[in-house]
């Protein structure tokens, strides 16, 4: 089955389910505040090599102790529900980085 966008209604419902998250434009968004440089460029690999399983790939910029992620389904040029599975998958590895 083809990915479909998210209706804005769907799209807030899964939003309710991940704190933190939010829209920013067409896309939903996230920022991370970790302890140290190394800190955010270990979750950065961490994110990487979920993006690779999921063979989804979102906008991810590193700060200095800092990452935000943005993620929209370029393809259906919406937000879907892989959107939503990438941002799930990075929440689970995120308390392991010590990401705030």
């Amino acid at each position: 089955m083809p990915l479909q966008p998210l209706s804005q209604k769907e799209i807030e419902d899964r939003l309710a389910e991940l704190p933190g998250w939010s829209m920013d434009g067409d896309r939903i968004a996230r920022s991370y505040r970790l302890d140290s440089h190394f800190a955010a460029t270990a979750m950065v690999v961490h994110i990487a090599q979920v993006q690779e399983e999921l063979d989804h790939h979102s906008d991810l910029t590193l700060g200095y102790n800092t990452i935000a992620l943005t993620v929209n389904t370029h393809t259906v040029g919406g937000i879907t529900e892989r959107d939503f599975e990438l941002a799930r998958r990075v929440e689970e590895l995120a308390p392991g980085h010590g990401a705030g």
